[in-house]
């Protein structure tokens, strides 16, 4: 039997095909989860493309339009996917912004307030909506994605986005104290550099801001890198995986890099 059959699981942030997300939705499906992804309106092609290649795996899967940030739509979703499947099981926070510039002196604050909205509000939001079902069936799993730059701060990433993490990590360590107790787990996974579009976003805007190229910004920063490359978005859904499976049943509270020895900064 698969570790995760029967288990109900709701990944924020799914739609992209190459994201962190897609591919956390891609490895719960085939250890046996049925899948609700949710993103935002204007991906809900990328959803419903999403949803055909699960179901083409075999799994059960549907979407869901939420933002995050509205208590309103996070409580509606959460709501009739209850109603639907009768419980959730397992809960992973993906959704979340980066972007801004990376001089603190330079940043608005409306910066700062997407990224509170999204990386912090938005996780809670969606705990305190699925939480009270986890408590009624005395059991459940959470893991937020958090960053490595929610452990350190790391040079040229914006400080709205890193005290953002830093927030979702604190967050984490709260839900998991609350609820050891109770049978829910709540875990970070903490992303160094992943080869997803954000990457290349990121390494685009180094090679302005030194006058280099991409591909001169992507080496300079694999050296960072004690594996001396990015990630795949697959070996991120794998430690998130393990977090949600009974070999971590003993496991609650903590905030595991997924970095390749990278170092989680100052």
């Amino acid at each position: 039997m698969k570790p995760l059959a029967d288990k109900i699981a709701l990944v924020t942030g799914a739609s992209h095909p190459k994201g962190i997300g897609s591919a956390i939705a891609r490895k719960l499906a085939s250890l046996g989860a049925t899948l609700v992804i949710t993103d935002l309106q204007q991906t809900s092609d990328q959803l419903d493309a999403a949803v055909a290649e699960l179901e083409a795996a075999g799994a059960t899967a549907i979407a869901k339009i939420v933002d995050v940030t509205s208590t309103e739509e996070v409580t509606r979703s959460v709501a009739e996917v209850i109603e639907q499947f009768g419980t959730i099981d397992i809960l992973v926070n993906n959704a979340g912004v980066g972007g801004g510039t990376g001089a603190f002196l330079e940043s608005t604050n409306q910066q700062f307030e997407l990224a509170y909205q999204v990386n912090v509000r938005g996780v809670a939001n969606m705990c305190r909506a699925v939480i009270p079902a986890m408590l009624t069936q005395g059991s459940g799993a959470i893991v937020n994605i958090a960053s490595l730059c929610g452990l350190g701060a790391i040079e040229d990433i914006p400080a709205s986005y890193t005290a953002s993490k830093f927030a979702a990590v604190g967050l984490t360590k709260a839900i998991a104290l609350e609820y050891a107790s109770r049978g829910i787990r709540c875990n970070a996974v903490c992303p160094g550099v992943v080869n997803t579009d954000m990457r290349v976003q990121l390494m685009d805007r180094l090679a302005e801001q030194y006058d280099i190229t991409p591909e001169e910004a992507e080496r300079r920063e694999n050296e960072t890198i004690a594996i001396g490359r990015g990630a795949e978005a697959s070996e991120v859904a794998d430690a998130v995986a393990y977090l949600l499976g009974p070999g971590a049943k003993y496991i609650t509270g903590v905030t595991m890099p997924v970095a390749g020895g990278m170092a989680p900064g100052l």
